[in-house]
């Protein structure tokens, strides 16, 4: 029988190390991360927080994080619960397809975003209508999709998966349609699960480096999303500008895995 935390003995040394090692590497971590935050003089910070660079890569973040994340939903929810609950042929090989840009390091999925919407015959048909991809804002939107999606979908179908499906079966009896079923039963039941996915993939849309400098370009005061922003200002040796994109950063990621947390229920939904 398993014993309650409260009650257990007094340390080993086995358990001594085990938890000398994971708070040494806290300690670690937080000194390396607040070491960063308070590097710059306070008033140098502040100053660089307020530039007009740093304000419109802000805003440029916030604005295509969001759009991103939003279709991110759309198009994760009906897959996630498809994987989950529906029986179809070749159902383990769309799993792994949707699974496989996971493993891709991010410059990859970028490059071959890039050559999709530029030299390819696709591209250039997109172009020829005006509508133009490549070293372009919604570039930056479609760079965030395309590496956030598989993420979001692999939340959600973890979510769907820890509910059961008899709750939905009985709303059928009851009369509601699958559609009613699936408004009024699965997606309140799932619901923390999906908001915890959808934080940490508008966190994840905001930090996207790779892809997006890949296909949105890396060029100021147009396609400078916050991580770009650091890039650049580290290229051309303004650390005051890269600090305070880097702080802007960890207090978006450090407020989203918050919430991811308390929404998760440390359930681990990876």
């Amino acid at each position: 029988m398993f014993q309650d935390r409260a009650t257990l003995p007094r340390p080993t040394p086995f358990r001594v190390i085990f938890l000398a090692v994971s708070f040494c590497l806290i300690a670690y971590f937080l000194v390396v991360i607040v070491g960063l935050v308070f590097y710059p003089p306070f008033p140098a910070l502040v100053e660089s927080l307020r530039s007009r660079e740093i304000l419109f890569a802000v805003e440029l973040s916030l604005v295509t994080s969001v759009v991103s994340t939003a279709l991110c939903v759309v198009a994760a929810v009906p897959v996630a619960y498809s994987l989950a609950r529906f029986s179809f042929p070749g159902r383990g090989l769309v799993n792994t397809l949707f699974n496989v840009p996971l493993a891709l390091p991010p410059l990859v999925a970028g490059v071959a975003l890039l050559i999709f919407y530029g030299p390819s015959t696709f591209g250039k048909t997109l172009s020829a209508f005006g509508l133009d991809i490549v070293y372009t804002p919604v570039g930056i939107v479609v760079a965030q999709f395309f590496v956030n999606l598989p993420y979001l979908v692999r939340v959600a179908r973890s979510a769907f998966e820890t509910i059961n499906p008899r709750f939905e079966h009985v709303a059928r009896t009851l009369g509601c349609t699958e559609w009613g079923a699936f408004c009024q039963v699965t997606l309140p039941l799932a619901r923390n699960g999906l908001i915890a996915g959808l934080v940490i993939t508008w966190s994840k849309a905001i930090g996207e480096f790779g892809a997006v400098m890949m296909l949105g370009g890396a060029t100021r005061m147009k396609t400078e999303t916050l991580p770009i922003a650091l890039f650049l200002n580290m290229s051309t040796g303004d650390l005051d500008l890269a600090i305070a994109a880097s702080v802007i950063l960890i207090i978006i990621s450090v407020i989203s895995f918050a919430v991811f947390e308390h929404y998760s229920g440390g359930r681990g939904l990876f």
